[in-house]
C-alpha cells in the first residue's frame, strides 16, 4: 500500500456561475480520471508522499504541491520595443509640424 496523497486541480476547466464556480458532470469525470490513473499531469495532477506533506507543515492545500499553469500573454519585447519607437518618432514628427504651424499663426519662428 502506497503512503502517496492524490492531489488535483483541473486548472480553468470549471463553469463560472456569479461568484462561483460549478464543476459539471464532464468536469467531475475528468477529475476522477486523474485519480484513478495516479499518473502526474503538470499542472494538473500530483501525488505526493506522506512525508512531503509533514515537511510541508501539513499543508493540504493542492496549489502548494502542484504548479499552475501561466496563462498570461507572452509579450516579444523586442517588437514592443521597435513598435514603441516608430511611434515616439511619429509623435515627434507630430509635434514639429505643430509647433510650426503655431509658430507660422503667431508670427515667430520655431525654435529647433
Amino acid at each position: 500500500m502506497s503512503n502517496d496523497v492524490r492531489g488535483s486541480v483541473v486548472g480553468c476547466d470549471f463553469k463560472k456561475e456569479t461568484n462561483n464556480n460549478v464543476l459539471t458532470d464532464q468536469h467531475i469525470q475528468q477529475i476522477m480520471a486523474f485519480f484513478d490513473s495516479k499518473d502526474d499531469v503538470e499542472h494538473v495532477a500530483k501525488s505526493v508522499s506522506l512525508e512531503t506533506i509533514a515537511d510541508n507543515d501539513y499543508n493540504l492545500s493542492v496549489s502548494s504541491y502542484v504548479e499552475a499553469r501561466d496563462t498570461r500573454e507572452k509579450v516579444d519585447i523586442t517588437q514592443v520595443n521597435a513598435e514603441l519607437k516608430t511611434r515616439l518618432a511619429k509623435i515627434n514628427q507630430l509635434r514639429s509640424e505643430i509647433d510650426a504651424i503655431v509658430a507660422e499663426l503667431e508670427g515667430t519662428e520655431v525654435k529647433a
